[in-house]
């Protein structure tokens, strides 16, 4: 899950001055992998955060996901599409 140009242009900011991109696109992509992992967090035991935390690579990540959070992608999905709506709806003060 990677913010990019793309993103941008999604949600109507390709017109952003390059200055600010590069920024806002650092703040979006911690703001999706904060409200994913959050997500994926909800309901899970102490032992299992850990278990999720001990993955040293994405492989690791990968495959606890599939096995503990088998729903993960639906999740990223679904987290990508809210925070395009907020941000989509809040262009015009984004764009100041």
């Amino acid at each position: 899950m990677e913010i990019n140009e793309d993103f941008l242009r999604e949600v109507g900011l390709s017109a952003m001055p390059e200055a600010q991109k590069k920024a806002f696109l650092e703040y979006a992509q911690e703001e999706l992998e904060v409200r994913v992992g959050e997500e994926i967090a909800e309901g899970m035991t102490e032992e299992k955060m850990r278990e999720f935390e001990a993955a040293e690579t994405d492989e690791e990540t990968e495959k606890w996901l599939n096995e503990n959070k088998p729903n993960y992608r639906e999740i990223v999905d679904s987290t990508i599409a809210d925070l395009k709506a907020e941000i989509t709806k809040n262009r015009e003060k984004i764009l100041g």
